[in-house]
């Protein structure tokens, strides 16, 4: 009788396939999930629940902002494009703001509904504190998405 010490979970993120495999076993099971949009928490190291059953975040403050974008192009930021001011690497969720503090989550609800960003970089003193800036992942699309006039939702952490 053959026991399976544990199991590999892996995310394909492009497809948005859930696989599971056991690390030893008689060959490798895949559980395929159609919603590639598809979230997890991890809980505990070793429990995985779907985002949806989190609680709504709560928000401890809304504000009136400018909004625009940026990407990692070498003239649009300093000599390390790919790093954000908190250290981290850019990636979809990052924005750049002056007045909140690194770590700090936030939403556009007209702009994108639920989806939280997160506050780990900074801009030029210039743009003031209730300017914030979105990070993709191209020059085009950061200059196609333009400026914004909208309201901020800082949620609490």
């Amino acid at each position: 009788m053959e026991k399976a010490i544990g199991l590999a979970l892996f995310l394909a993120i492009t497809s948005g396939t859930v696989g599971i495999s056991p690390l030893i076993g008689a060959g490798s099971r895949e559980l395929e999930l159609k919603s590639p949009s598809l979230e997890f928490l991890a809980i505990g190291g070793n429990s995985l629940l779907p985002s949806s059953a989190l609680p709504e975040p709560k928000v401890v403050k809304t504000v009136n902002v400018v909004v625009t974008a940026y990407s990692s192009s070498i003239f649009e930021t300093d000599d390390t494009p790919t790093i954000t001011a908190s250290n981290t690497e850019v990636r979809d969720g990052i924005v750049a703001n002056n007045l909140l503090p690194f770590g700090t989550k936030v939403r556009l609800p007209e702009l994108y509904g639920d989806k939280i960003f997160v506050v780990e970089d900074r801009m030029n003193r210039r743009k003031g504190s209730y300017h914030f800036d979105i990070w993709f992942s191209s020059h085009k699309e950061a200059k196609k998405f333009g400026v914004e006039n909208t309201y901020l939702e800082v949620l609490a952490n």
